[in-house]
């Protein structure tokens, strides 16, 4: 298994760390998937914010495209060779308040519909070191194919709500192997370090 693999942030812009390792491993509270190790980003305002939560927001689910990220660009992290690019996932609601109870209720039956469920559109770069998997990405948006050599800062597609999300965010994990079922997990770090639930990146 591989010890571990420094990368940079797959993003510009500002964007708030969830679900970091450096607070808890595993750090999605469970080891399926070699995700022990992943982090989330969620893309912010300017002044660090998400969308404004609402009286919609507390009883319905609400349009992706209503959160200031939905559609950011996502950029490749290493330089390596593209080798899975799904994009057939479509984009659903966020889920928030009320509506996240019932979402979270069907997660049962996200785990057992597999990796492709879980992750949804999503693209994976293997550079010899490891395997990076960038999940949750925008129906269409994907500009790239499996065997294409991307450098890092290219753009990959742009910041969905597919898969196991709850509002527009970017899942990022390193594995040893593109074979998810049998692939082990990653320590990620970013330019040097490891950010903490509730920093705030700005690129």
């Amino acid at each position: 298994m591989a010890t571990g693999i420094d990368v940079a942030f797959p993003f510009t812009g500002r964007w708030l760390v969830q679900n970091s390792p450096a607070n808890h491993v595993p750090s999605h509270g469970t080891t399926l998937f070699a995700t022990a190790y992943a982090i989330d980003f969620v893309p912010v305002d300017g002044a660090g914010h998400t969308a404004p939560f609402t009286a919609r927001s507390l009883l319905l689910p609400e349009p992706a495209d209503a959160f200031p990220g939905h559609g950011r660009p996502v950029l490749s992290p290493v330089t390596g060779t593209v080798l899975t690019a799904h994009h057939e996932s479509a984009d659903h609601p966020a889920y928030r308040g009320l509506p996240s109870v019932g979402y979270a209720l069907m997660q049962r039956r996200r785990v057992a519909a597999g990796w492709t469920a879980l992750a949804g559109n999503h693209v994976l770069i293997g550079n010899g070191q490891a395997v990076i998997a960038l999940c949750h990405l925008q129906q269409g948006s994907i500009t790239v194919r499996p065997g294409q050599r991307v450098r890092i800062g290219e753009t990959l597609g742009r910041c969905g709500n597919t898969g196991n999300s709850t509002e527009p965010h970017l899942h990022i994990q390193a594995i040893d192997s593109p074979d998810i079922a049998r692939a082990h997990a990653v320590p990620l770090t970013f330019q040097g370090s490891l950010p903490r639930n509730g920093d705030l990146i700005t690129v």
